[in-house]
């Protein structure tokens, strides 16, 4: 069991010595950047042109397309697998290394597209953009918003690299807001270049904490309560208007109801039984666009729960098939109050007579 331990320990401190080595042996070597599908040389160091080298990628023999000319190594359209740690050798008898190469292969970036948006509105507006294709290498951003011609601050955000926070210098104001974004690496840049109106970027979060609750002895009814988002500052100087749609998971046509500074509503037309979902939507009660739909909620309107089954025991089925009390038995009457018999009486009389003697 030692003798295993021990290997494992010995391969995992392997490991992590050529990954050390590796990095440390990139964080001193040159990066050289270029375009997929572009021929790329690279230069030993500061050898002669009449200089004799090798060329290994990653510690491994170059397979790529190439052409080697004394100390320069050139690649043929470059692609992807064309990435990686690329060292010359004067004297490969004595493993001499003369230099190294990060070769990192990309694309020059387009236009960024740009989008500016008021979740906090009155208090600022933020901006954000993405590039529509990869580059594949490090890119950075310039960013550059003016209004009435004048440069304002921008905060860059601390989580989201691609987006930038701006105050508003004034509410109501007829003057658009002029938003430049710029992409830069080392092989191009692209410039784009929008406008703004302050009521186009007003767009609240979607309402938060929205509950749908059946009301008892009501077979139709849903009541749907929300907040409004946090992220809306001054919910009393800009209320917020809601817009709810709801349907049946049976069908897919929504039922809509737009509402006025409120934050609750009964549904009524509900069917009986059967299950909703229900979203809502939050928009400025004067500008800008409606919020994107709030996380979907699911109830079921009030179901009368069924009586329970109660067992009947044998004792009881007794007792409920058991008159309160018996019949009169019947006892025949010897005679009658006039002191004769009546026929019946008389006939049984001599027919009991007649069977006693024929016995005897």
């Amino acid at each position: 069991m030692a003798n295993i331990v021990t290997s494992v320990c010995c391969v995992v401190l392997a490991v992590v010595v050529v990954v050390y080595a590796q990095r440390r042996s990139q964080q001193g070597a040159r990066i050289q950047y270029a375009r997929i599908g572009s021929d790329v040389t690279m230069q030993c160091g500061s050898l002669d042109n009449d200089a004799s080298v090798m060329w290994k990628v990653n510690g491994t023999d170059v397979k790529a397309r190439r052409r080697e000319e004394g100390p320069r190594l050139t690649l043929i359209e470059v692609d992807m697998t064309s990435n990686g740690l690329y060292s010359c050798f004067q004297n490969p008898d004595d493993f001499q290394r003369r230099d190294q190469i990060t070769l990192r292969v990309g694309v020059p970036p387009r236009e960024p597209q740009v989008t500016c948006r008021s979740n906090t509105y009155p208090k600022g507006f933020y901006c954000s953009w993405h590039l529509p294709h990869a580059t594949y290498i490090p890119t950075e951003f310039e960013v550059d918003v003016r209004h009435n011609q004048k440069p304002l601050e921008v905060k860059r955000d601390e989580v989201h690299k691609n987006r930038c926070h701006v105050k508003f210098p004034e509410l109501f104001s007829s003057f658009p807001y002029r938003v430049n974004v710029t992409a830069i690496n080392a092989l191009g840049s692209a410039s784009a270049d929008h406008s703004f109106e302050e009521s186009s970027m007003v767009k609240p979060d979607p309402p938060e904490k929205v509950v749908a609750t059946p009301i008892p002895n009501n077979v139709r009814r849903l009541v749907v309560t929300w907040n409004s988002p946090s992220t809306w500052p001054d919910i009393d100087s800009f209320p917020l208007k809601y817009f709810l749609r709801y349907r049946p998971l049976i069908k897919d046509q929504w039922q809509h109801v737009e509402l006025s500074d409120s934050t609750s509503h009964t549904i009524t037309d509900a069917y009986v039984g059967k299950e909703y979902i229900i979203q809502l939507a939050a928009k400025d009660m004067e500008i800008g666009t409606w919020s994107d739909w709030s996380v979907a909620v699911h109830a079921t309107p009030w179901t009368e729960e069924p009586k329970p089954i109660t067992s009947t025991t044998e004792a009881d089925v007794l007792i409920e098939t058991t008159p309160s009390s018996a019949p009169p038995s019947f006892k025949p009457r010897v005679g009658n109050p006039t002191g004769g018999c009546s026929t019946l009486i008389c006939s049984y009389h001599i027919l009991l007579v007649c069977t006693l003697m024929s016995i005897m």
